[in-house]
Protein backbone atom coordinates (compact mmCIF):
# COMPACT_ATOMS: atom_id res chain seq x y z
CA UNK A 1 0.00 0.00 0.00
CA UNK A 2 1.25 3.44 -0.94
CA UNK A 3 0.28 6.82 0.51
CA UNK A 4 -1.52 7.74 -2.70
CA UNK A 5 -3.69 4.63 -2.35
CA UNK A 6 -5.16 5.74 0.99
CA UNK A 7 -8.82 6.82 0.92
CA UNK A 8 -10.89 8.65 3.54
CA UNK A 9 -13.42 6.63 5.47
CA UNK A 10 -16.08 9.30 4.87
CA UNK A 11 -16.25 11.58 1.86
CA UNK A 12 -16.31 15.38 2.14
CA UNK A 13 -19.84 16.76 2.36
CA UNK A 14 -18.88 19.71 0.19
CA UNK A 15 -16.46 19.72 -2.70
CA UNK A 16 -13.42 21.98 -2.42
CA UNK A 17 -13.92 25.30 -4.21
CA UNK A 18 -11.06 26.51 -6.37
CA UNK A 19 -10.78 29.73 -8.38
CA UNK A 20 -13.44 30.85 -10.88
CA UNK A 21 -14.98 27.41 -11.10
CA UNK A 22 -15.69 27.30 -7.39
CA UNK A 23 -19.24 28.58 -7.64
CA UNK A 24 -18.46 31.83 -5.91
CA UNK A 25 -18.44 33.99 -8.99
CA UNK A 26 -16.10 36.71 -10.20
CA UNK A 27 -14.90 38.22 -6.90
CA UNK A 28 -15.07 35.00 -4.83
CA UNK A 29 -17.21 36.59 -2.12
CA UNK A 30 -14.80 39.48 -1.49
CA UNK A 31 -16.84 42.31 -2.95
CA UNK A 32 -15.04 44.40 -5.53
CA UNK A 33 -11.68 46.15 -5.24
CA UNK A 34 -9.47 47.60 -2.58
CA UNK A 35 -7.79 46.58 0.65
CA UNK A 36 -10.68 44.40 1.78
CA UNK A 37 -10.50 42.33 -1.41
CA UNK A 38 -6.82 41.45 -0.92
CA UNK A 39 -5.37 38.44 0.89
CA UNK A 40 -4.05 39.12 4.39
CA UNK A 41 -5.96 42.38 4.71
CA UNK A 42 -5.86 44.03 8.12
CA UNK A 43 -7.94 47.10 8.87
CA UNK A 44 -7.45 49.42 11.85
CA UNK A 45 -10.54 49.52 14.06
CA UNK A 46 -12.72 52.63 13.81
CA UNK A 47 -12.31 53.09 17.57
CA UNK A 48 -8.48 53.10 17.30
CA UNK A 49 -7.94 56.70 18.36
CA UNK A 50 -9.98 56.30 21.55
CA UNK A 51 -8.19 53.04 22.39
CA UNK A 52 -4.78 54.68 22.01
CA UNK A 53 -5.72 57.43 24.47
CA UNK A 54 -6.72 55.00 27.24
CA UNK A 55 -4.11 54.49 29.98
CA UNK A 56 -2.34 51.15 29.83
CA UNK A 57 -3.17 48.72 32.61
CA UNK A 58 0.09 47.34 33.97
CA UNK A 59 -0.56 45.21 37.03
CA UNK A 60 -1.17 46.54 40.54
CA UNK A 61 1.33 49.43 40.52
CA UNK A 62 4.44 49.90 42.63
CA UNK A 63 3.04 47.81 45.48
CA UNK A 64 1.96 44.99 43.16
CA UNK A 65 3.58 42.22 45.18
CA UNK A 66 2.36 43.54 48.54
CA UNK A 67 -0.47 41.46 49.98
CA UNK A 68 -3.89 43.08 50.31
CA UNK A 69 -4.73 40.87 53.29
CA UNK A 70 -5.23 42.77 56.56
CA UNK A 71 -2.44 41.66 58.85
CA UNK A 72 -2.62 41.77 62.67
CA UNK A 73 -0.58 44.20 64.77
CA UNK A 74 2.39 42.41 66.31
CA UNK A 75 3.11 42.63 70.05
CA UNK A 76 6.02 40.83 71.71
CA UNK A 77 5.99 39.32 75.21
CA UNK A 78 8.80 41.71 76.24
CA UNK A 79 6.49 44.65 75.44
CA UNK A 80 3.68 43.18 77.54
CA UNK A 81 6.14 42.70 80.42
CA UNK A 82 7.14 46.35 80.17
CA UNK A 83 3.66 47.97 79.84
CA UNK A 84 1.48 45.84 82.13
CA UNK A 85 1.40 44.86 85.78
CA UNK A 86 0.97 41.30 87.07
CA UNK A 87 -2.51 39.69 87.06
CA UNK A 88 -3.80 42.18 84.49
CA UNK A 89 -6.23 41.20 81.71
CA UNK A 90 -4.85 42.32 78.35
CA UNK A 91 -7.26 43.02 75.47
CA UNK A 92 -6.81 44.78 72.12
CA UNK A 93 -8.73 47.79 73.49
CA UNK A 94 -6.34 48.07 76.46
CA UNK A 95 -3.30 47.75 74.18
CA UNK A 96 -4.69 50.60 72.07
CA UNK A 97 -5.40 52.71 75.16
CA UNK A 98 -1.85 52.28 76.53
CA UNK A 99 -0.32 53.15 73.14
CA UNK A 100 1.23 49.74 72.53
CA UNK A 101 -0.58 49.45 69.16
CA UNK A 102 -2.09 52.06 66.85
CA UNK A 103 -5.59 52.17 65.40
CA UNK A 104 -5.84 51.37 61.70
CA UNK A 105 -8.41 53.31 59.71
CA UNK A 106 -10.19 54.38 62.88
CA UNK A 107 -10.76 50.93 64.33
CA UNK A 108 -8.79 48.68 66.63
CA UNK A 109 -6.80 46.10 64.66
CA UNK A 110 -6.43 42.39 65.29
CA UNK A 111 -3.50 41.62 67.57
CA UNK A 112 -1.02 38.74 67.51
CA UNK A 113 1.32 38.10 70.43
CA UNK A 114 4.75 36.71 69.53
CA UNK A 115 7.24 35.01 71.83
CA UNK A 116 10.18 37.44 71.70
CA UNK A 117 11.39 38.23 75.23
CA UNK A 118 10.85 36.63 78.62
CA UNK A 119 7.79 36.77 80.91
CA UNK A 120 7.92 36.78 84.70
CA UNK A 121 4.43 38.19 85.45
CA UNK A 122 1.07 36.43 85.20
CA UNK A 123 -1.15 37.84 82.45
CA UNK A 124 -4.59 36.98 81.18
CA UNK A 125 -4.79 37.48 77.40
CA UNK A 126 -8.20 37.80 75.80
CA UNK A 127 -9.31 38.56 72.22
CA UNK A 128 -5.83 38.11 70.72
CA UNK A 129 -4.11 35.47 68.61
CA UNK A 130 -0.95 33.99 70.10
CA UNK A 131 2.00 32.10 68.65
CA UNK A 132 3.01 28.68 69.97
CA UNK A 133 6.26 29.91 71.55
CA UNK A 134 4.49 32.84 73.26
CA UNK A 135 1.78 30.51 74.58
CA UNK A 136 4.39 28.16 76.02
CA UNK A 137 6.30 30.99 77.76
CA UNK A 138 3.11 32.59 79.08
CA UNK A 139 1.75 29.34 80.54
CA UNK A 140 5.16 28.60 82.09
CA UNK A 141 4.94 31.96 83.92
CA UNK A 142 1.39 31.11 85.08
CA UNK A 143 -0.51 33.22 82.54
CA UNK A 144 -3.91 32.37 81.01
CA UNK A 145 -5.21 32.68 77.45
CA UNK A 146 -8.98 33.11 77.22
CA UNK A 147 -11.30 33.57 74.22
CA UNK A 148 -8.56 33.18 71.66
CA UNK A 149 -9.60 34.39 68.17
CA UNK A 150 -9.64 31.70 65.47
CA UNK A 151 -6.79 31.79 62.94
CA UNK A 152 -7.75 32.96 59.47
Amino acid sequence: MQLHDLKRKTENKKAKRVGRGGGRGKTSGRGTKGQKARAGHSIMPAIREQLKKLPKQRGRGIHGLKSIEIKPSIVNLATLEKFFAANETITPALLLERGVIRARKGEKPAVKVLGTGEVTKKFTLSGVTISASAKEKLEKAGGVISAQEPKK
